[in-house]
């Protein structure tokens, strides 16, 4: 539950930094460099998210497959037959 208010809290700044970079790029017109700030925060964490994601799928904290948050099941692997 942890891993999942983190992943979303992650994805909520990322958003935002999104939103504001197209705000700063209206309202400056290109000519400031929050826009750029914005952008290069966007980037950082999303790929902070990325490598904290791969590390924890690695040390086995989280795992694929398993129910969604709205409560999806896997699908099933067909085994045998051709």
């Amino acid at each position: 539950m942890l891993s999942r208010i983190i992943i979303i809290g992650f994805l909520a700044v990322i958003a935002w930094c999104l939103v504001s970079a197209f705000y700063f790029l209206i309202r400056d017109k290109g000519q400031g460099k929050r826009t750029l700030w914005r952008l290069t925060w966007r980037v950082a964490l999303s790929m902070v998210l990325f490598v904290s994601l791969y590390i924890a799928f690695v040390f086995g904290w989280i795992k694929p497959g398993t129910p969604g948050p709205i409560g999806l099941k896997p699908p099933v692997e067909k085994t045998g037959g051709h």
